[in-house]
């Protein structure tokens, strides 16, 4: 049975959201191929990677082929090899900011000319109603019928222009939207979905200005070159995955990011120091007892852990002496024996 188009637009979207995919023409040409045709060798080699609720990542889809994966044989059972690097791989969020760019030009200019003809058009009418007005101080009968007329005239061509302003501010609603999105991408790590540094230090401004009670925990996955060298970046990717969703199930109501490399922040919000070292506990504790496997051979990574410095805003900081501080505190936990964490005494 074939779907409506809106059914599929809504399905579209819902799979885009639930994987975390930033909504760019070639995510949505994607999961429109595999939406469309469920049966087909790209979505099943794509429902063989999501088994078991792993979301799909940028990375998944380039070593699929992306849509013209269609084209091409996909294995379903094995993991399919890495490709050279497609055009998926290119950055997202700035492809979609100079789309968004020459699209915000477009608009200034639609209502550039929208303005531009109304002034014209009451130019002229000022014009026109000057003449008929001094044509009607000579006593000339007509001077009543061209006003009329003239008045006939100004209200098509108002009624035409409100017309025209109703379209650009349509449009531009729809252009704040994106815009709205693309801040919003610009702000987001695109393998884990959480804040990048961009979205982090925003928020940490705002503790900065506020008088909330704040801590930041720096967090770094032990021993995770390993990973990568022994299972390759594939796997390491989906570690990252695992472990950001973990923190950002385990930190609930605070700001989780990723930092850079295997390296997370949390910002954590009013909450003693007690409790937001029992907070980044618990994520370590519920992060080591996950049983992590390969998913293409089902074999254990062994648990997976990290180290952590937490320490609390305080009146005289500037970013660079919290971030100090906080580094200071993770490094020491990385010196005596990893897997654990060290907070302000």
């Amino acid at each position: 049975m074939t779907r409506a188009p809106d059914d599929l637009y809504r399905e579209i979207g819902r799979f885009l959201s639930d994987h975390r995919l930033s909504p760019d023409p070639a995510h949505y040409a994607f999961v429109h191929a595999i939406l469309s045709e469920p049966d087909g060798a790209l979505a099943r080699a794509a429902a063989a990677l999501v088994d078991g609720g792993v979301r799909l990542h940028r990375d998944d889809i380039s070593r699929l082929g992306g849509p013209q994966g269609l084209s091409q044989p996909v294995p379903a059972a094995a993991a399919p090899s890495r490709p050279a690097p497609t055009r998926l791989e290119i950055p997202l969020a700035e492809a979609q900011t100079d789309a968004l760019a020459e699209q915000t030009q477009d608009q200034v200019e639609a209502f550039a000319a929208v303005i531009r003809a109304i002034q014209a058009d009451t130019s002229s009418f000022g014009v026109d109603l000057a003449r008929n007005a001094a044509e009607l101080q000579r006593g000339d009968p007509i001077g009543l019928n061209t006003l009329a007329t003239l008045t006939g005239e100004m209200l098509k061509r108002i009624h035409a222009s409100d017309h025209r302003l109703q379209q650009a501010t349509a449009e531009a609603e729809v252009l704040r939207e994106k815009l709205t999105e693309a801040r919003a991408v610009a702000r987001r790590d695109p393998l884990t979905g959480l804040a990048n540094r961009l979205g982090f230090n925003e928020a940490l401004a705002q503790c900065f200005q506020g008088s909330r009670s704040c801590h930041l925990a720096l967090c770094d996955v032990d021993r995770f070159k390993r990973i990568n060298d022994e299972q390759g970046h594939g796997v390491g990717d989906r570690v990252l995955l695992a472990i950001g969703n973990i923190l950002a199930e385990e930190c609930q109501g605070h700001l989780v990011c990723r930092h850079g490399g295997e390296e997370f922040a949390i910002l954590i919000s009013d909450l003693s120091d007690a409790e937001a070292f029992a907070l980044v506990e618990r994520a370590r504790d519920t992060l080591r007892g996950r049983q992590l496997r390969v998913r293409e051979t089902g074999k254990p990574l062994g648990p997976i852990t990290f180290s952590a410095g937490i320490t609390a805003f305080r009146s005289d900081d500037t970013q660079e002496t919290l971030f100090a501080r906080a580094d200071a505190l993770l490094y020491r936990a990385k010196n005596e024996g990893r897997d654990r964490a060290f907070a302000d005494t």
